[in-house]
């Protein structure tokens, strides 16, 4: 039997495609409307909490022992003075510290997690300093008042005081920080809300 001629121009052979079939999740979105209440909620309870964090700095913040002089004026004890300068640090720290617990506390309220609760609780943090600021200064206040006019020479402690805002910062971007890294570190599209 003879062979047949092979033809170098013949048609390659075709080989039927293959499909493979990959399961892509939908992506989830950003809940907005669901999670406006919740939002709320959030933020009041943070800034409530303005409230005993104020009392507990003034309680903790050192005063400013000053001496009467002949004017009438009042001059610091040597070193005193720091005392300005330690009650702002324990009010960021105080502050920084309510911040980070709040940034953990929301990240665990699972259902909700999502940058609308972030944003109440950052807001909420800004709130609850402000509000821990006012609370802190009256309170510091009525626990060092003079209650009879001082002498010449007379020693009184004077309440600890807050001469800028910028301790205000703190509880906010501690919350921050806290949900932030939360958020970085979970690296799931959901944030693990699980809500179907």
């Amino acid at each position: 039997m003879a062979e047949q001629p092979v033809d170098e121009r013949a048609a390659p052979v075709r080989v039927p495609p293959v499909f493979v079939y990959r399961y892509a999740p939908p992506r989830p979105r950003v809940v907005v409307k669901r999670d406006l209440l919740p939002g709320f909620a959030v933020l009041s309870t943070i800034a409530l909490f303005g409230l005993p964090v104020g009392w507990l700095w003034a309680r903790v913040a050192p005063p400013q022992n000053v001496v009467v002089a002949q004017d009438g004026s009042l001059i610091p004890v040597t070193g005193e003075s720091y005392h300005r300068l330690d009650g702002l640090m324990l009010f960021v720290l105080i502050g920084l510290a309510a911040g980070l617990l709040a940034g953990i506390a929301v990240w665990l309220l699972r259902e909700r997690r999502g940058p609308v609760v972030m944003l109440a609780a950052t807001v909420g943090g800004g709130v609850a300093a402000y509000l821990a600021q006012r609370t802190g200064l009256g309170s510091a206040g009525s626990r060092y008042a003079v209650s009879a006019a001082p002498k010449v020479g007379d020693m009184i402690a004077l309440a600890p005081v807050l001469e800028t805002w910028w301790g205000l910062l703190a509880w906010p971007l501690g919350t921050a920080l806290a949900y932030g890294c939360l958020a970085a570190w979970n690296g799931l599209d959901d944030l693990g809300r699980r809500l179907g």
